[in-house]
């Protein structure tokens, strides 16, 4: 599957479906989680965390309410915050399983940031290298607008040469 590397917050962004950075409990703390929480409101929160808790890896689906999609894919590729930190299994379990339930509804477009590189602590270049591998080999039945979002400078750089390295 083709996809595009974009720099922002993605919570501004607009798509069927916008993947979480989650942890097992699924309560949206900081990160990516809060930046969702607060452009959503606290009902997303709220709705996350009655279909949690997850297991590793694991994914929940919940509505996005004020952010501009239709539902969010809260993917926990980290333990609870504070109970350790992601590893490439669950990143890579986490990002397969958000992909399949975004195909699974029936969505055109998804945006994903780096799932576990933020507070869970996994190391960016690797964890990169693991959506970017993940969404190249997905076969989607719906799927056409998928990007791969990075907030800083330093990380949109560090996503773009690695999905360049991969995509080759």
């Amino acid at each position: 599957m083709e996809f595009d590397v974009v720099q922002g917050d993605i919570a501004e962004q607009e798509a069927d479906v916008l993947v979480n950075a989650a942890g097992t409990s699924l309560r949206m703390g900081s990160g990516v989680a809060g930046a969702l929480r607060r452009k959503a409101g606290e009902e997303i929160n709220e709705e996350a965390m009655a279909a949690g808790p997850v297991d590793l890896g694991e994914v929940a689906v919940t509505d996005a309410y004020d952010l501009n999609a239709e539902y969010v894919v809260h993917a926990a590729a980290m333990p609870h915050y504070g109970d350790g930190q992601a590893t490439a299994e669950s990143v890579r379990d986490a990002t397969r399983n958000g992909l399949e339930a975004a195909d699974e509804r029936g969505a055109e477009s998804l945006v994903i940031p780096a799932l576990g590189t933020g507070v869970a602590g996994f190391d960016l270049r690797e964890g990169a290298h693991i959506v970017c591998e993940e969404l190249a080999a997905f076969e989607s039945d719906s799927l056409a607008d998928v990007r791969f979002v990075a907030y800083s400078d330093e990380a949109y750089e560090t996503v773009r040469e690695v999905a360049a390295d991969v995509t080759e």
